[in-house]
């Protein structure tokens, strides 16, 4: 599963050919959450506030790059990194 991302030890990861509707996964120590690009709603899992809230804030600057990947995932082409949470 590719890193896209990692800031505040938050990694974001995509898998390839994985099931719809487009999302990622985020993780924050022992927790997981798949996060759905459009509506940026938690589809399974649990994150704390305060690490929910910046993964929100990230995604909410790169939903397109986020939805380019998901695209080239689904194709089985490369994914490009996407500039973390400053």
């Amino acid at each position: 599963m590719p890193e896209l991302s990692r800031f505040f030890g938050i990694i974001i990861r995509m898998f390839y050919s994985d099931h719809e509707p487009p999302h990622f996964h985020a993780f924050y120590g022992e927790y997981e959450a798949l996060i759905e690009i459009e509506s940026l709603m938690i589809l399974r899992g649990y994150l704390p506030r305060r690490a929910l809230a910046l993964i929100l804030e990230w995604a909410a600057i790169h939903r397109s790059e986020l939805q380019d990947d998901w695209t080239k995932a689904k194709a089985g082409d490369p994914l490009n990194a996407i500039e973390p949470l400053e």
